[in-house]
Protein backbone atom coordinates (compact mmCIF):
# COMPACT_ATOMS: atom_id res chain seq x y z
CA UNK A 1 0.00 0.00 0.00
CA UNK A 2 1.04 3.15 -0.40
CA UNK A 3 2.06 6.07 1.79
CA UNK A 4 -0.75 8.62 0.10
CA UNK A 5 -3.31 5.32 0.19
CA UNK A 6 -2.46 4.94 3.95
CA UNK A 7 -3.02 8.66 4.99
CA UNK A 8 -6.53 8.79 3.21
CA UNK A 9 -7.77 5.66 5.01
CA UNK A 10 -9.20 6.35 7.87
CA UNK A 11 -6.90 5.57 11.01
CA UNK A 12 -8.42 3.40 14.03
CA UNK A 13 -8.75 5.03 17.30
CA UNK A 14 -6.08 3.07 19.01
CA UNK A 15 -3.27 4.50 16.16
CA UNK A 16 -4.82 8.37 16.42
CA UNK A 17 -5.79 8.48 19.71
CA UNK A 18 -2.43 7.78 21.35
CA UNK A 19 -0.17 9.68 18.37
CA UNK A 20 -2.57 12.68 19.55
CA UNK A 21 -2.21 12.07 23.05
CA UNK A 22 1.52 11.98 23.19
CA UNK A 23 1.61 14.96 21.13
CA UNK A 24 1.40 17.17 24.37
CA UNK A 25 3.94 15.28 26.42
CA UNK A 26 6.73 15.11 23.47
CA UNK A 27 6.55 18.97 23.03
CA UNK A 28 6.99 19.49 27.13
CA UNK A 29 9.71 17.46 27.57
CA UNK A 30 11.25 18.44 24.22
CA UNK A 31 11.00 21.77 23.98
CA UNK A 32 10.04 22.55 27.55
CA UNK A 33 6.37 24.50 25.49
CA UNK A 34 3.03 24.23 26.78
CA UNK A 35 0.77 22.86 24.15
CA UNK A 36 -2.63 24.36 23.43
CA UNK A 37 -5.21 26.01 21.08
CA UNK A 38 -7.05 28.42 22.83
CA UNK A 39 -4.03 30.22 24.27
CA UNK A 40 -3.55 31.39 20.27
CA UNK A 41 -6.44 33.85 21.11
CA UNK A 42 -4.67 35.05 23.75
CA UNK A 43 -1.78 35.91 21.90
CA UNK A 44 -3.68 37.27 19.03
CA UNK A 45 -5.49 39.88 21.32
CA UNK A 46 -1.99 40.61 22.34
CA UNK A 47 -0.50 41.19 19.25
CA UNK A 48 -3.32 43.03 17.59
CA UNK A 49 -4.69 45.10 20.84
CA UNK A 50 -1.88 46.26 22.81
CA UNK A 51 -4.53 47.85 25.30
CA UNK A 52 -3.37 48.73 29.02
CA UNK A 53 -4.78 45.19 30.23
CA UNK A 54 -3.11 43.05 32.75
CA UNK A 55 -3.88 39.91 30.80
CA UNK A 56 -2.75 40.47 27.52
CA UNK A 57 0.81 42.45 29.16
CA UNK A 58 3.42 39.54 28.31
CA UNK A 59 5.95 38.87 25.49
CA UNK A 60 3.76 37.33 23.32
CA UNK A 61 7.06 36.89 20.76
CA UNK A 62 7.90 34.40 23.05
CA UNK A 63 5.18 31.87 22.26
CA UNK A 64 4.72 33.17 18.62
CA UNK A 65 5.56 29.36 17.47
CA UNK A 66 2.31 28.55 18.82
CA UNK A 67 0.64 30.83 16.00
CA UNK A 68 2.89 29.07 13.58
CA UNK A 69 1.32 26.07 15.00
CA UNK A 70 -2.52 26.78 14.40
CA UNK A 71 -1.48 27.84 11.11
CA UNK A 72 -0.42 24.69 10.04
CA UNK A 73 -3.13 23.05 11.47
CA UNK A 74 -5.44 25.57 9.25
CA UNK A 75 -3.55 24.91 6.24
CA UNK A 76 -3.40 21.05 7.12
CA UNK A 77 -7.15 20.94 6.99
CA UNK A 78 -7.26 22.65 3.63
CA UNK A 79 -4.70 20.11 2.11
CA UNK A 80 -6.41 17.43 3.81
CA UNK A 81 -9.93 18.57 2.21
CA UNK A 82 -9.00 19.24 -0.70
CA UNK A 83 -6.13 16.60 -2.11
CA UNK A 84 -7.32 13.71 0.85
CA UNK A 85 -10.57 13.47 1.19
CA UNK A 86 -12.48 10.02 0.76
CA UNK A 87 -14.59 10.27 -2.15
CA UNK A 88 -16.87 7.31 -1.08
CA UNK A 89 -20.05 7.73 0.78
CA UNK A 90 -19.85 7.96 4.29
CA UNK A 91 -21.28 4.66 5.91
CA UNK A 92 -23.49 4.93 8.98
CA UNK A 93 -24.69 2.24 11.06
CA UNK A 94 -28.82 1.52 11.13
CA UNK A 95 -29.01 1.93 14.79
CA UNK A 96 -27.16 5.17 14.93
CA UNK A 97 -29.62 6.35 12.37
CA UNK A 98 -32.11 5.43 14.24
CA UNK A 99 -30.91 7.37 17.42
CA UNK A 100 -30.75 10.29 15.42
CA UNK A 101 -33.96 10.05 14.22
CA UNK A 102 -35.37 10.20 17.41
CA UNK A 103 -33.54 13.54 18.11
CA UNK A 104 -35.21 14.73 14.52
CA UNK A 105 -32.08 14.40 12.29
CA UNK A 106 -33.39 12.26 9.19
CA UNK A 107 -31.13 13.87 6.33
CA UNK A 108 -27.86 12.43 6.91
CA UNK A 109 -25.51 13.22 3.15
CA UNK A 110 -21.98 13.95 5.03
CA UNK A 111 -20.11 14.55 7.75
CA UNK A 112 -22.76 17.11 9.28
CA UNK A 113 -25.95 17.19 9.03
CA UNK A 114 -27.80 20.63 7.56
CA UNK A 115 -30.43 20.11 9.84
CA UNK A 116 -27.84 20.82 12.69
CA UNK A 117 -24.99 22.56 11.35
CA UNK A 118 -26.65 25.23 8.90
CA UNK A 119 -27.55 28.55 8.81
CA UNK A 120 -31.06 28.54 9.21
CA UNK A 121 -30.43 25.87 12.05
CA UNK A 122 -28.13 28.76 13.92
CA UNK A 123 -31.29 31.19 14.19
CA UNK A 124 -33.51 29.21 16.05
CA UNK A 125 -33.72 28.93 19.64
CA UNK A 126 -32.11 25.74 19.73
CA UNK A 127 -29.08 26.43 17.36
CA UNK A 128 -28.63 29.61 19.40
CA UNK A 129 -28.37 27.69 22.44
CA UNK A 130 -25.87 25.00 21.17
CA UNK A 131 -23.56 26.88 19.07
CA UNK A 132 -23.31 30.58 21.07
CA UNK A 133 -24.49 29.31 24.63
CA UNK A 134 -22.13 26.22 24.47
CA UNK A 135 -19.00 27.73 22.45
CA UNK A 136 -19.13 30.26 25.45
CA UNK A 137 -19.06 27.26 27.50
CA UNK A 138 -16.35 25.55 25.81
CA UNK A 139 -14.47 28.95 25.69
CA UNK A 140 -14.87 29.72 29.47
CA UNK A 141 -14.36 26.16 30.70
CA UNK A 142 -10.90 25.86 28.83
CA UNK A 143 -9.64 29.50 29.99
CA UNK A 144 -10.76 28.39 33.43
CA UNK A 145 -8.60 25.06 33.35
CA UNK A 146 -6.18 26.73 32.48
CA UNK A 147 -6.05 25.86 28.10
CA UNK A 148 -6.96 23.33 26.07
CA UNK A 149 -5.40 20.99 24.60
Amino acid sequence: MEILELIKQPWPWYIAGPLVGLTVPALLIIGNKSFGISASLRHTCAMCLPANIKFFKYDWKKEIWNMFFVFGILLGGVIAFNFLSNPNPIIIDGNLKTELASYGVTEIYGMLPEQLFSWESLFTLKGFFMMVVGGFFIGFGSRYAGGCT
